[in-house]
C-alpha cells in the first residue's frame, strides 16, 4: 500500500486551531456620538418596545443608549415590515422597562446600523 496525497489528517478535526479566541471581547464603552434610533412605545414582559425613527436597521444585540450615552440595554428583536420597523430592547441590570414614558427617545451608535438595501 502506498500513501496518496500529502499526509493530511483523515479525521474531521485538526489540532485545536480555528476555535476563535475566548474572552477577548471587551465592551468598547459608549460611542463618540449617538444617533436617534427610536421612540419608546410601551413595556412588555420586562422588555421595551420601540418604534424606529431611523431609516437604517439596528444590529441584533446592538447597545441602546439614552441621549447622555448611558447604556440602557441591547436590541433583542426586530419586528414589522421594512417601511415601519419596531424593535425590542432587553434592559440592562438595574434598568426597569416600565420606568420610561411613551415617546422617550432611545439612541444607538452609528456603527451598529445596517442600510436598508441589505
Amino acid at each position: 500500500m502506498s500513501f496518496r496525497g500529502g499526509g493530511a489528517s483523515r479525521g474531521g478535526f485538526s489540532r485545536g486551531g480555528g476555535r476563535g479566541s475566548y474572552g477577548s471581547f471587551t465592551p468598547s464603552g459608549p460611542p463618540a456620538s449617538v444617533l436617534p434610533m427610536g421612540t419608546f412605545l410601551h413595556a412588555c414582559e420586562g422588555e421595551m418596545v420601540c418604534e424606529s425613527i431611523n431609516p437604517k436597521i439596528p444590529y441584533f444585540n446592538a447597545p441602546i443608549f439614552l441621549e447622555n450615552k448611558t447604556q440602557i440595554g441591547k436590541v433583542d428583536e426586530i419586528l414589522g415590515p421594512l417601511n415601519q420597523v419596531y424593535f425590542t430592547v432587553k434592559p440592562q441590570e438595574g434598568i426597569v422597562a416600565g420606568s420610561f414614558k411613551a415617546g422617550d427617545k432611545v439612541f444607538i451608535g452609528g456603527d451598529k446600523l445596517l442600510p436598508l438595501e441589505r
